[in-house]
């Protein structure tokens, strides 16, 4: 009597003639058996999940932690999976346990909260080279959680506290530096606008005297030479008249001692020759 089992996509029929592997694994689709003479085993292809329970581990640094993590795999060779072991998921299960108290039993605690990423790949890479060669492929690993031992999550959360009040106090100074030396700058900067401002200022000041100056200088020089050129044609006689105004002018003041210029003498001398001269020729 002949059976047909349909095998799906997905998995492959692992057959045995009289106990001795026929050779190769059959399906997907139809495949034939005979009772006694056909011994028959199903395997899965596509990819399996599996958790480790918490599992209890000691660091390097003697520090008890919890560790869970999740296993992916996948049957590659059904025929390997079949012949060279008896459960491979509960073989895997078994390797992943020993694996994961060796990996983390060669790291500080630090680094096993630290570095999941390390020890998911180095479980992978060792877990996958035991379940090679029962045709299985381990495709990842994933830690879930690591809690440390309560008294450890205590001392943790104390250390904690205290680096956040000492990057606090650190930001804190560092914030009271910072200000002081923005405070400080901008005085710099408003003593330096002030003195540059009190330069120009100076600068513009000492400008405008200097054009005053020059103004008043060169208007000097107009009046002396509007001056001049008035009293070139002047008579002399004008002059000795205007000279003797200035002496009169000179006798109402206070003083009692005045200083004379010779020429204004000569002035006066000449024009009163002059004045008797004419009234000479009058009178004759």
């Amino acid at each position: 009597m002949i059976f047909f089992r349909i095998v799906p996509e997905y998995q492959r029929l692992v057959r045995f003639t009289f106990g001795r592997y026929d050779g190769k694994a059959r399906g997907p689709g139809w495949v034939w058996t005979i009772p006694i003479v056909h011994g028959v085993r199903n395997i899965d292809l596509r990819e399996q999940v599996f958790d480790i329970p918490p599992q209890s581990c000691i660091t390097k640094d003697n520090a008890s932690v919890s560790v869970d993590m999740l296993i992916f795999m996948r049957v590659i060779e059904p025929e390997l999976a079949v012949l060279k072991v008896e459960r491979y998921v509960d073989a895997a299960r078994g390797m992943a346990i020993t694996t994961l108290r060796a990996v983390v039993g060669d790291l500080v605690l630090d680094d096993v909260l630290a570095r999941r990423d390390q020890i998911n790949h180095t479980m992978q890479e060792k877990l996958d080279a035991v379940t090679d060669r029962w045709g299985v492929k381990v495709n990842n690993v994933e830690i879930r959680e690591i809690l440390p031992q309560r008294e450890i999550q205590d001392a943790m959360s104390r250390q904690m506290g205290a680096e956040r009040t000492r990057r606090a106090v650190v930001l804190e100074a560092e914030g009271s530096r910072e200000a002081q030396i923005t405070v400080a700058e901008g005085q710099k900067q408003a003593q330096i606008l002030a003195a540059e401002g009190q330069k120009q200022a100076q600068i513009l000041a000492a400008e405008g005297r200097r054009q005053a100056q020059i103004l008043d200088a060169e208007g000097y020089a107009l009046a002396l030479h509007s001056i001049n050129a008035e009293a070139a044609p002047a008579d002399p006689n004008t002059m000795g008249l205007q000279y003797l105004e200035t002496l009169k002018a000179m006798a109402k003041d206070p003083s009692t001692k005045w200083v004379i210029p010779a020429q204004l003498m000569q002035y006066v001398e000449t024009f009163a020759a002059a004045t008797g001269g004419n009234g000479a020729r009058s009178g004759r």
